[in-house]
């Protein structure tokens, strides 16, 4: 493995041999597992950086990001503490909702509380890097923080700022750009569009700020002088590098606090610098520095500089946008929450507070830090090259928004989730339980009003406790980290004892009320998790039987139109007294004419129910009943065209019989000679029969007289058999 070379001092390579001999790194002190006693600090970057990179490089790009986690953990016997957390602590807690969350700087779940006490909160997301197709692991994570956010504002009743940033200059778009010889921001503009389209398609709200890296060049430089300005910076031939060491050894501040166990992991120290800025690794006075300025390269597109041409490192964009946001909108710069993908923890993550918290002189920029889990397609890791690549387009095409959110929502937006076949089939039957539960419930309450019998019987009493229990239950579950699978199963579990109920109670006992509850709260949680899609702007029309401009003519015309068609046509058979034919009307009007007006119209013992439903649907439904039904027409005519070849063969007297088989290619005699009594004596070839065959042919011979013998029977034919009829 090729990699630079540094110079040591003695200090340095102490420290070296240290932690060969297995000694555990403690924050910035060393101490040998049998000893708990302190000894030098350190001084600058260890070579532990190389050693690191000879033993994880590898895996840093093979694994996910929990496994390179867990594995740098428990390598060699080393032990990572993470720096300490400060809870924060307004004067007054105004809105307290007993919300915890998985704190990512923490590793455990923590009491959320805002800056100010209040519902307002601040939130920034890392966002797209927008060079190609946006794909399901950016559905996993805008789509995921977009449910937590629907419960914070829809639930909790948070007041939220959300920032998010488009990166749209960076090595990736550099090399895009002129792979394609397009000007980059004609590229990232065409791909910044389609994410936003793809994120509208799947329902995802918009955040309250977008930036992009190309409009804050002059913060970006001002942002980084000011860095370099209170020494944690240096710059190096026409770049400027974060320096490691200087931060670490500042009084309460703290580098890697994600994941500290990863600060010597040198392939995804590269990975975060970019692969066009590894020929200048050499300017650097540490490896673990890096980039907060990349000086210009031939060809490469360039901002003006103190410090020369160039363009930002990829770190630096975040830390800029979102303080300047945050600091205009609220005074401050500091946030309340900091969400990502968990590939991105270290270096992106960690490098960013460390260039805020060096900037602003706080060490706690973010006070929660949540990542979204990985996906996998059928349990591997999405990748070009396992051809498993699935952009956001191509899953829409397979499934709805809403399939995919359910999908989502089925799992800790956390924890890693296949997406496939698998995963999605018990989605679409969750789907179709709550689309039948509901349909049902429109037909209960449609004929149940409050001027019938309202006495609360036992079961109707059971079923409203019930409900009471379960809303309980579904704010201990949001509370507990969000936790929407468990949400979904209290939900399912409510709709089997609502259909229960709906079925089983007498039908005087049966209040519509409780089943309003039920189906109202439902529909609430649903739609504040978003399976509703994305609300409008604006008031309802005066008219509720109108929408979206239309009339109450245009909405009524299609149905009117199959009524008036159907009462011509059942007038014209009533008129014949044709019974027969009004029936067959009615079904004519019940499967065909109704199914494209989104109507589904089901028979039950006790009359009729409607229900509406997408009419492509019901549509895709007619076609498969219809596809259903001539597959058994064909099977039954096949069967029956081969009972009546059966039939035929019967008939045949075992002479005529043998006369008549073919071989396999449906035309050659199967055999060519036979004796007086009917029986072959000769094959195909015209060659004599050996015993096997003559055996075979006896065989064939003796079945076909039971079967002719049978039909006689049934014929009542009195007519003596021929001499070729007897058997052998």
């Amino acid at each position: 493995m090729a990699c630079t070379r540094f110079s040591f001092s003695s200090d340095e390579l102490r420290v070296a041999l240290s932690y060969l001999n297995g000694d555990v790194i403690l924050g910035d002190t060393i101490a040998h597992k049998s000893s708990n006693s302190k000894v030098a600090s350190l001084s600058s970057p260890s070579p532990k950086n190389i050693i690191m990179a000879e033993n994880d490089s590898e895996a840093a790009t093979t694994n996910t990001a929990e496994e390179n986690d867990a594995k740098a953990s428990s390598c060699g016997g080393r032990k990572t503490t993470l720096p300490p957390w400060n809870k924060p602590g307004p004067a007054t807690v105004q809105f307290n909702t007993g919300l915890k969350v998985m704190n990512s700087l923490t590793r455990q779940k923590e009491d959320f509380v805002t800056m100010s006490g209040s519902r307002q909160l601040t939130w920034y997301m890392c966002g797209p890097t927008v060079y190609a197709e946006s794909h399901m692991g950016h559905a996993r994570t805008y789509l995921g923080f977009d449910i937590i956010r629907r419960i914070l504002e829809k639930h909790f009743g948070y007041d939220i700022t959300l920032v998010m940033n488009v990166t749209d200059i960076d090595d990736k778009i550099v090399e895009r750009s002129a792979e394609r010889k397009m000007d980059h921001l004609e590229l990232t503009r065409h791909f910044e569009q389609e994410f936003h389209k793809d994120m509208r398609n799947l329902c995802v709200a918009p955040p309250t700020v977008v930036t992009r890296v190309t409009e804050y060049m002059k913060e970006i430089v001002d942002y980084v002088q000011q860095i370099i300005d209170r020494g944690f910076a240096y710059e190096s031939n026409g770049s400027v590098y974060f320096q490691v060491e200087a931060f670490e050894n500042a009084p309460n501040m703290h580098y890697c606090k994600l994941s500290p166990e990863q600060i010597h992991n040198a392939a995804l120290l590269a990975e975060g610098e970019g692969k066009l800025t590894q020929e200048f690794a050499s300017e650097k006075k540490s490896p673990r520095d890096f980039a907060l300025w990349k000086k210009a390269k031939p060809g490469e597109p360039v901002w003006e500089s103190p410090w020369g041409p160039g363009r930002p490192g990829w770190h630096i964009e975040c830390s800029v946008m979102a303080s300047d946001v945050l600091q205009k909108l609220t005074g401050q710069p500091n946030m309340d929450i900091h969400s990502g993908g968990i590939d991105l923890k270290f270096p992106h993550h960690d490098n960013e507070m460390a260039q805020a918290e060096a900037h602003c002189g706080h060490n706690q920029w973010v006070n929660y830090f949540v990542h979204a889990g990985h996906l996998h397609i059928r349990g591997l890791k999405m990748s070009k090259s396992l051809k498993n690549f699935i952009t956001i387009q191509q899953a829409l095409e397979i499934n709805t928004a809403r399939q995919i959110r359910l999908l989502f929502l089925r799992h800790r937006y956390n924890a890693p989730m296949d997406y496939g076949d698998d995963t999605m089939a018990p989605t679409l039957d969750l789907e179709r339980k709550f689309v039948e539960f509901f349909h049902n419930a429109k037909a209960f309450l449609r004929n149940r009003t409050l001027k019938e019998n309202q006495f609360w019987s036992e079961q109707a009493t059971g079923l409203q406790k019930l409900l009471a229990e379960s809303q309980i239950k579904v704010d201990d579950a949001l509370k507990d980290d969000f936790d929407t699978p468990m949400v979904l199963t209290i939900l399912s579990d409510l709709v089997k004892a609502t259909n229960v109920y709906m079925e089983s109670s007498a039908e005087n006992e049966k209040l519509g009320l409780v089943v309003m509850n039920v189906a109202t709260y439902i529909t609430r949680i649903l739609s504040l998790l978003g399976l509703n899609g994305l609300e409008t702007i604006g008031l309802s029309s005066g008219d509720d039987s109108a929408s979206g401009g239309a009339s109450r003519e245009d909405h009524l015309a299609p149905v009117l139109d199959a009524l008036m068609a159907f009462r011509s046509a059942v007038r014209d058979k009533a008129r014949n007294k044709d019974l027969t034919g009004i029936l067959e009307l009615c079904d004519h009007f019940r499967d065909e004419a109704l199914v494209p007006l989104g109507v589904r119209l089901e028979d039950k013992s006790d009359g009729s129910v409607w229900k509406l439903a997408n009419p492509a649907d019901l549509l895709r439904e007619m076609e498969q009943r219809n596809s259903e039904i001539e597959r058994k027409a064909e099977e039954k005519a096949a069967k029956e065209a081969e009972a009546a070849k059966k039939e035929a063969l019967n008939k045949l007297s075992p002479a005529d019989y043998m006369k008549q088989l073919k071989l396999e290619d449906g035309t050659t005699p199967m055999y060519t000679q036979f004796d007086h009594e009917g029986m072959p004596t000769h094959d195909s070839n015209n060659e004599e029969l050996n015993k096997n065959q003559k055996k075979k042919a006896q065989k064939l011979f003796k079945t076909q007289q039971g079967k002719y013998e049978k039909f006689l029977k049934s014929e009542g034919s009195n007519i003596a058999p021929s001499l070729g009829d007897v058997g052998v």
